[in-house]
């Protein structure tokens, strides 16, 4: 498997031909995903910034032909500040982030190549970026949201047999999500051969091609075997989710339809997959759940990105202080000894 540059996706071939010298960018781009192990969708966005920094470069110098050696040699500091005061009109914080740091992981390749002199990023500082806290539904919703195919079906006037895959594989889609927290893009990606439904896991390649396996609860099992039923798969490599036309399903369209099944469930907040994946690890959590395990469970690296997707509630808060705190424990020993009398 390789990664094709065209299209960013994976292709079942060998490697391109060798580039020819002088395009950096894709030499990049071709160790990110050869030796870094990285994935299309990683690749693709690296791609899409450096492209975007050299289209800057190379206005800014009125050229036409590509960069050479000697031209991103010539990138400083004051270069790259030019750069990211163009990128202030119209990006996010958090976009300039991710762009800056490209540029900081392309110039470190380079420098590791002896390309370059020195990484001219490395000391422009990234602009701090809003961390909003993720959207959590409750437990009421969530079950509303799970149900939502099937009350579609009792509003729908088709009766086909692509109409009923669909609910199946959204009922089946939506419940994995919730069950395991899975990411979109991991989901996506999985093949028949990932599941195990007898023991209850689902093997997931997740950010940096690291492998994780995940147990799923008894819904998400029912609703899997109803929908590969129903599909009839035999193949250990066939894709696990297709779309009507039977090719893998994507991203967007998953975040597509759990919007349509947001608005039927009455539901006004805006939810997306990763909303799910948010709402397994708090109500997890709720439940007693303890975060290290829910680390593992997610696939992180860090506890405090953890932290980050996990949302208490105010009396899950007091529940927890009450049982913790000393002062707290006294009072509410004292009232039970009160109450017994």
């Amino acid at each position: 498997m390789a990664f094709s540059f065209e299209t960013g996706d994976l292709v079942d071939r060998h490697l391109p031909p060798s580039i020819k010298e002088g395009n950096f960018i894709e030499q990049f781009i071709r160790y990110l995903s050869v030796e870094k192990n990285a994935s299309p969708y990683t690749c693709c966005c690296y791609q899409r910034d450096l492209k975007e920094f050299e289209s800057f470069l190379i206005n800014q110098s009125h050229r036409e032909a590509p960069l050479s050696a000697q031209d991103w040699e010539k990138v400083d500091r004051i270069v790259i500040r030019k750069y990211l005061s163009t990128l202030h009109r119209k990006n996010k914080k958090s976009s300039i982030a991710r762009k800056i740091s490209s540029l900081r992981s392309f110039f470190r390749y380079l420098t590791r190549e002896q390309l370059v002199p020195s990484n001219p990023a490395k000391p422009v500082s990234t602009p701090k970026a809003e961390k909003p806290l993720p959207t959590t539904l409750t437990v009421d919703e969530t079950f509303r949201l799970m149900e939502s195919p099937g009350r579609s079906q009792n509003r729908s006037s088709g009766t086909g047999g692509k109409e009923k895959e669909k609910r199946l594989r959204d009922r089946a889609i939506m419940e994995l999500l919730y069950s395991s927290g899975l990411r979109v893009g991991e989901l996506v990606g999985l093949d028949f051969k990932h599941l195990d439904l007898d023991l209850g896991i689902v093997r997931v390649m997740g950010k940096g091609r690291k492998e994780r396996i995940v147990p799923m609860g008894k819904k998400a099992i029912e609703a899997l075997k109803a929908y590969l039923d129903w599909r009839g798969i035999t193949e250990s490599e066939a894709p696990l989710f297709v779309n009507l036309r039977g090719g893998r399903l994507t991203s967007r369209s998953v975040g597509r339809f759990i919007k349509q099944y947001t608005r039927a469930s009455g539901i006004v907040r805006r939810v997306s997959p990763h909303s799910l994946r948010h709402s397994f690890a708090t109500h997890l959590l709720d439940a007693g759940a303890d975060i290290r395990e829910i680390q593992e469970m997610l696939g992180h690296a860090s506890l405090s990105t953890t932290q980050r997707y996990i949302h208490l509630s105010p009396g899950k808060l007091m529940e927890v202080y009450d049982k913790a705190h000393p002062r707290s424990f006294i009072r509410t020993k004292k009232r039970e000894t009160r109450d017994e009398r």
